[in-house]
């Protein structure tokens, strides 16, 4: 009997396949190059060559696919292969020594905001809480804006988490002690989001973000050259970069900040020397001006 089922991400190349029973504590990426030696299933789903990620957490596997493939295409094998390994108890072979968490502490461009970055995957996906209000399905949110009440926003991505504070305190006089508080959570088991939590990034109601298959051509080429030369340094900074569209009358290619990014005094100075020089160089005369919308 099928147990396994499939949920959609805010990003069209990542879908996560929902098993009946939590798989693991932690969270695990295997990329191409990656021998994955604890999972037999990532073994076997990274010799398929549309597949790049297999990331493993809670109870659910996410995997990360190619541009030209479509997923109605080929989940039904896919959850064929991943039934088979749950029902074999064949996912992943958690390793009998636990390796603790551990946890930094990193300035970012954007005065307001600190990067915490652990040891650890934490998330497959972005998490962006900008609200207390909108925390409930994320546990560790919910306990920092507990603990600290000048903390705004919390932004989640991959291994890292980036604090949003109000101008009532200074990082000088805090980033240990939220460190701290931070990584005594994740050393203790502390959950970072429910199973529940769906993984929608919580934009301005003017901006929708296009699906790859939405795309124009040129906001595809755009978004290849943000994913390779922008969104690594970006991400770097403890922040996001969404191609929101490509205006061709006017040659404006618009950009969604996310995270450290998003309110930066020096994300204006960055969008228009740096990325938008970029697209200018690489698409001449398609792109004339970057303009920005804070997340």
């Amino acid at each position: 009997m099928k147990t396994i089922y499939t949920e959609n991400t805010p990003n069209p190349n990542i879908l996560k396949f929902v098993c009946p029973t939590q798989l693991t504590a932690g969270g695990v990426e295997y990329k191409k190059d990656d021998s994955a030696e604890n999972s037999p299933l990532a073994q076997v789903l990274l010799t398929f060559p549309f597949i790049d990620k297999v990331f493993i957490t809670a109870n659910f596997v996410a995997l990360e696919k190619i541009d030209t493939i479509k997923w109605e295409d080929v989940s039904d094998d896919l959850i064929e292969i991943i039934q088979e390994h749950y029902d074999d108890d064949a996912i992943i072979y958690e390793s009998k020594k636990k390796v603790p968490f551990t946890l930094y502490a990193e300035m970012t461009p954007n005065p307001a905001v600190m990067k915490f970055v652990s040891n650890k995957l934490l998330v497959p996906s972005i998490i962006e809480i900008k609200s207390r209000e909108k925390a409930q399905n994320v546990p560790i949110a919910t306990a920092i804006f507990q603990e600290y009440p000048f903390i705004e926003e919390v932004f989640i991505a991959e291994n890292y988490i980036s604090l949003t504070k109000n101008d009532t305190e200074s990082w000088d006089l805090w980033t240990m002690d939220v460190r701290s508080f931070v990584l005594s959570y994740l050393q203790t088991d502390g959950k970072i989001f429910n199973d529940d939590y769906e993984f929608v990034t919580e934009i301005p109601h003017e901006v929708a973000i296009k699906s790859i298959e939405e795309m124009t051509d040129v906001e595809q080429q755009i978004k290849a050259i943000l994913d390779e030369y922008v969104q690594p340094a970006v991400a770097n900074d403890g922040g996001n970069i969404e191609l929101i569209e490509f205006d061709e009358q006017t040659k404006t290619a618009k950009m969604l900040l996310q995270g450290a990014c998003s309110g930066c005094p020096s994300s204006t100075a960055t969008l228009k020397h740096g990325i938008e020089g970029l697209l200018k160089q690489m698409l001449p005369e398609v792109v004339n001006n970057v303009e920005a919308i804070n997340g």
